[in-house]
């Protein structure tokens, strides 16, 4: 298996107020783009070439990455100029790939952090003779998520929607968004229409009588659909927790990129990722939490599993705990801002504005 489809979808509207113009993938995680750490696993399992599937904001991809040639890959770039759903992406990059129709091709979503074993998904595809092979995860409260049960020997037996009773949840296996295709399924797709994979193409398969096998695989998974997600997703890319060849540097407890500038009694800890340009001032404490490029931590904040954008400025003495800080925003001298907390773009927060704890 040396190909692959990436699919880089949706607006990515979860993460804003971060950044306006920046689709989610290209938000960096762990010192890079959170695309890099995709297109690097990909290519350490043996891909060679990539054909991204891109709908918002497509124009950024390529730009950046070229044609792959800097990560040892050969990317290719499709834009969608509708919505066409998963399954439809696929389809719609179909002409682009150099597969056989009996031959594999590996799918997977731009918003998951995974530890996946790709090979051994390979292998469960060629051992098995499936169709699609899925990726599965067990989760502790599947009621958010679609079930999918299967056999004794792995193989899919239906595809279940959200349950809505503790009847309904006959298994906590569920779809983790990667997928080997055989070549001759992706052409199968209609063209010119959205298609969702998980409510159409597969089970239309499965009535079919066609082949899907799932393997479980239960290391690292995390949806980075929220800005939550995502600062705890980088975080542990940094900790180690989640593979990645693409982090730039060693594992450890946080990641400063060149250029920035750590007070020397500044705390870091918990996965913290410092940005190039980025400054972290004295007594200033960081934990789990990324700074971008150019943000600035004034004297004696505190900031805990926030997300700080590009330029933006921390003031003095302020707390933020799971805030969203966006680029070019000023949140002055001793505020305190709680879980949940959005600060849009190039927004000023005067000094003492919010604050949760009592007066005294």
């Amino acid at each position: 298996m040396t190909e692959a489809i990436l699919l880089v979808g949706g607006k990515g509207t979860r993460l804003r107020p971060l950044t306006v113009n920046t689709p989610k993938p290209m938000v960096p995680a762990a010192g890079v783009p959170f695309l890099t750490h995709q297109l690097a696993r990909a290519k350490a399992a043996g891909v060679e070439h990539i054909v991204l599937a891109t709908s918002y904001l497509a124009e950024v991809f390529e730009p950046h990455f070229g044609d792959g040639s800097d990560l040892g890959l050969s990317l290719e770039y499709v834009t969608e100029e509708e919505p066409l759903g998963t399954g439809g992406a696929i389809r719609n990059v179909a002409s682009r790939l150099h597969s056989g129709p009996d031959e594999p091709v590996l799918i997977f979503n731009g918003d998951i952090l995974t530890g996946l074993d790709i090979r051994a998904l390979v292998a469960t595809h060629a051992d098995s003779g499936a169709d699609v092979s899925l990726h599965l995860t067990r989760v502790e409260d599947p009621r958010a998520f679609g079930l999918v049960p299967t056999d004794d020997t792995g193989r899919v037996t239906a595809f279940l929607e959200k349950p809505q009773t503790p009847e309904e949840i006959v298994t906590d296996q569920i779809n983790a968004g990667a997928y080997v295709f055989r070549r001759s399924v992706i052409d199968s797709i209609p063209t010119g229409r959205p298609v969702s994979v998980e409510r159409e193409t597969f089970p239309e398969l499965l009535a079919s009588g066609a082949h899907l096998q799932g393997m479980v695989d239960s290391t690292y998974w995390l949806d980075l659909g929220t800005p939550q997600a995502f600062v705890r997703g980088s975080a542990d890319l940094v900790l180690g927790r989640a593979p990645s060849p693409a982090v730039p540097g060693r594992c450890g407890d946080r990641l400063v990129l060149p250029s920035a500038r750590v007070a020397p009694d500044a705390k870091l800890t918990g996965g913290t990722v410092v940005g190039a340009g980025a400054t972290v001032g004295e007594g200033a404490r960081v934990t789990g939490s990324t700074l971008l490029a150019g943000a600035v931590i004034e004297p004696g904040a505190v900031v805990t599993d926030s997300l700080v954008g590009a330029g933006a400025r921390i003031g003095a003495r302020s707390v933020l705990t799971g805030a969203v800080i966006g680029d070019g925003a000023h949140v002055g001298p001793d505020n305190e801002l709680r879980d949940g907390i959005r600060i849009w773009c190039d927004a000023t927060l005067p000094a003492g504005t919010v604050r949760f704890s009592s007066d005294q």
